[in-house]
């Protein structure tokens, strides 16, 4: 692509280059083979125009002096930083032999894949390590506590994800007829109102307030949305299930829950055995002449009504009314008289467990706020909810998520225009598949899934979510147990520098393998420890597609540069490598089959630019549980095995957990460890987000590490006065598992008794050999978060929510 014409070519932003979960079009202008200026597109939907800086800043990205050319090959000591250029098939080659070693020694589940987050790559990691033989895919955070536990937990109880409506699912947008914009909107935990976290613009929820949308705004620090809310609720960090609990509490008691939503679409009416506290099987019940029909008496009315089958709840007829509560009895299969009461019931006890003063005292809200907040977002008709990651960084995220979930369904604010909708792939096409079922990109046989690390011992990562558990397989890599880890290929991880909490165990795993691969831009801490490292491309350098929800789209190659390869193309030649029976021959093939559900091929779709589903479609809102199109067999409902909403979690029953949302105090507070808290008294919170970087990307980009040259830790006024720390002195952060060393920004948006530092720092310009390591020792907040703390159900960690002193660079213990 040569000309000495400036060349606008239109195509839509993923990672590598920004970093962030991308949707955006752009306008690339190409001078002589060169990106010489990049700016939103102002016809696409989504983005109107609008950019972040990581995007504004790829003219320097993708020409940038220390970008990866060639692949390199280890020739010193894993962290020594000595490295040889080598080409690409000999690249292959090694890749090749080394890991058809470990498969033929150890077996494939012997190599696991560990994928971070934002690039489109978990189709083409999945394709890679399925062609292998590997179900080894995984998340290197703790606990997963990124996104996908939210998936889980909102699925196990509504059957789909859902997302805030911002008309995002039509090409008018705005001013589409059928949308309404949301009277009210929480924020929960979330800050970046410039970029795309989750797939989802900050942006467009500005558009909503500058609409008349009022904010509700649940987050410790003074954020940008919390100096614009209605109600800035300032929780202490790792409470955020009790809050929700007193919102659930308030709307109840008020009676501000939609009844008809309750009634028809929850399993509000299932009965729950008042002796075991279990919902009612069909192995308790006397059948009542049929095969199906069962005899459950109203002991008010003193009469029977008609059961109509396991877990679906009363039959709907002239003669039962599906009242949500009451007191009922069964007659069990040994001839016993059990009493029973509704899911409603059980489920009001359980939020009336939490009374506003109980919350206030564990949350820190003041009482008069959470009613007067629970109250403007019940009576908003309707009202949304956007949650960040801070909901999946605690251990008991399922409980917390599941208490949101249940808060937008009885409120009447579920798959309805304006608040939460489901959201599905577009036109159905899923780039990637779970272990075992069908498409494209899939294991070969269930057998083959069988050994992935955790699938059998955490139940969502069994039924939901298809990698492997993180701190098993951490954990694994040392005890071999029950079988060994020899390889990882890392594939838009940086799992050092930014994803592994813990880094020096984590260095210490890597050290133990007996082959690495890392794919990537630059050279990172991360790669140090690689033995092969193979360059990736930037997303101006691929062509691609996005169903991520909507719209449709195709990523487009508008340059090249020389010696670095798109990392669908590096996996889709070592997965015709790995597998014999590999039956695609390029790539476009590969699209074309996967956006088969479209009725597209990816040149039709390219020339098309994007593409909405119809409305009326599985993949377009709204009210769709109503006119049966998310459930496989057409019945209205939603997918989940009860057809219903699930405010008592079936499934979480059957595997032992706790079915209702609940709170559980996280392990490392002051108030679950009050011995700790004596010698570090404050909060630490961690993660905050920036502008100018995406996790641990582009430190090195001049431009944004401008705007944010150092790792600044917040800390209020109060608090750095009686530490002794000035604004703009450096400090260490201190716990009993290491410190990091950060610049002090004082300032009141953060609470006395609580400091927050980003995540993700390392320094380019510093040296790449240990001890160095680019600086990673210096800054790296993980140092002070463990592994090994998952919630119950294997996911969530607690990352945002540990405990910590501080103190000056000089002197003292430095």
């Amino acid at each position: 692509m040569t000309s000495s014409e400036t060349q606008i070519f239109k195509t839509t932003t993923w990672s590598p280059g920004p970093g962030c979960h991308g949707g955006c079009g752009v306008l690339a202008h190409v001078k002589n083979g060169k990106l010489v200026k990049i700016e939103g597109d102002p016809d696409h939907p989504m983005n109107q125009g609008r950019l972040c800086a990581r995007a504004l800043a790829m003219t320097q990205y993708i020409d940038h002096p220390d970008r990866l050319r060639s692949p390199m090959r280890r020739t010193g000591n894993r962290g020594e930083g000595k490295w040889e250029p080598i080409t690409w098939d000999a690249a292959f080659d090694l890749i090749e032999e080394k890991m058809n070693k470990i498969r033929e020694e150890y077996g494939p589940e012997s190599m696991v894949f560990n994928v971070g987050t934002g690039r489109d790559i978990y189709a083409w990691i999945c394709m890679l390590a399925y062609a292998y033989g590997s179900p080894n895919v995984m998340f290197g955070l703790t606990g997963q506590a990124c996104y996908g536990p939210r998936l889980a937990a909102a699925i196990t109880v509504q059957g789909d994800f859902a997302v805030f409506d911002a008309a995002q699912w039509f090409e008018d947008r705005y001013d589409h007829p059928g949308y309404k914009v949301p009277e009210t909107m929480i924020i929960w935990g979330y800050n970046i109102h410039a970029t795309c976290p989750d797939n989802l613009f900050g942006h467009w929820i500005i558009d909503l307030m500058k609409k008349g949308t009022k904010i509700i705004c649940i987050d410790p620090r003074l954020s940008w949305f919390g100096s614009r809310s209605k109600y800035h609720l300032r929780l202490r960090p790792g409470t955020d299930s009790a809050l929700v609990m007193g919102f659930l509490h308030v709307v109840i008691n008020q009676g501000l829950y939609d009844e008809a939503f309750v009634k028809k679409w929850s399993n509000a009416v299932h009965l729950i055995r008042k002796d075991t506290g279990k919902l009612v099987r069909e192995s308790d019940l006397f059948s009542g002449g049929s095969e199906k029909n069962f005899a459950v008496w109203d002991t008010k009315d003193n009469k029977p009504v008609i059961w109509d089958t396991t877990l679906v709840g009363f039959k709907d007829t002239p003669d039962a009314d599906p009242a949500v509560s009451g007191e009922w009895e069964i007659k069990t299969a040994d001839g016993g008289i059990v009493a029973c009461h509704t899911v409603w019931d059980a489920f009001c006890a359980r939020a009336n467990e939490y009374p506003l003063d109980k919350v206030e005292n564990i949350t820190g809200v003041p009482a008069k706020d959470i009613h007067d907040a629970a109250v403007l977002y019940a009576k908003s008709k309707p009202g949304a909810i956007h949650w960040g990651v801070a909901v999946d960084m605690t251990p008991a995220l399922t409980p917390l998520v599941t208490g949101i979930s249940a808060l937008w369904a009885i409120t009447g604010n579920l798959d309805v225009p304006g608040g939460n909708v489901f959201a599905r792939f577009a036109f159905d096409v899923v780039p990637y598949a779970l272990p075992g079922t069908k498409g494209a990109i899939r294991l070969k046989t269930e057998e083959q899934d069988k050994p992935r690390i955790g699938a059998n011992r955490y139940m969502p990562l069994n039924k939901f979510y298809w990698r492997c558990q993180t701190d098993m397989t951490l954990d694994q890599i040392f005890t071999e147990d029950p079988y060994p880890i020899k390889g990882m290929w890392i594939q838009t991880a940086g799992i050092m520098q930014g994803l592994g909490m813990d880094p020096k165990k984590w260095r210490a795993a890597l050290e133990k393998l007996d082959f690495i691969v890392a794919v990537d831009l630059f050279h990172t801490p991360t790669t140090q420890y690689a033995d092969v490292v193979l360059p990736a491309g930037s997303f101006l350098e691929k062509d691609s597609f996005r169903s991520w929800w909507v719209p449709l789209q195709t990523i487009n190659k508008v340059v090249e540069v020389e010696g670095c390869r798109p990392d669908v193309a590096i996996n889709f030649e070592l997965a015709r490598r790995f597998d014999p029976e590999f039956k695609f021959d390029t790539i476009h093939e590969l699209y074309d089959d996967i956006l088969k559900p479209a009725g597209m091929t990816f040149k039709e779709l390219q020339a098309k630019g994007w593409a909405y589903p119809p409305e009326g479609s599985a993949s377009c809102p709204y009210l769709r549980h109503e006119k049966g199109l998310l459930r496989q067999d057409g019945r209205p409902g939603f997918r989940t095995q009860t057809g219903l909403f699930e405010l008592y979690a079936t499934l979480r029953e059957e595997w032992d957990l706790e079915p209702m949302p609940h709170h559980e105090e996280p392990p490392f507070t002051p108030v679950s460890r009050p011995d700790l808290a004596k010698e570090y008294p404050l909060i630490l919170s961690t993660g905050r987000r920036s502008p100018a970087f995406f996790h641990t990307e582009h430190r090195q980009i001049p431009w944004l590490r401008e705007i944010d040259p150092d790792p600044v830790v917040e800390i209020h006024p109060t608090t750095a006065a009686k530490n002794n720390i000035s604004h703009g002195e450096w400090m260490w952060i201190e716990n009993w598992m290491g410190r990091a060393r950060y610049k002090a920004k004082v300032t009141p948006v953060v609470p006395e008794w609580m400091i927050m530092a980003p995540h993700g720092w390392w320094f380019p310009e510093k040296k790449a050999a240990e001890p160095d390591l680019y600086g990673m020792w210096d800054a790296n907040i993980n140092q002070l978060i463990p592994m090994g703390h998952q919630g119950k159900d294997g996911q969530g960690a607690p990352i945002k929510h540990s405990m910590c002193r501080i103190y000056k660079c000089e002197g003292g213990r430095s």
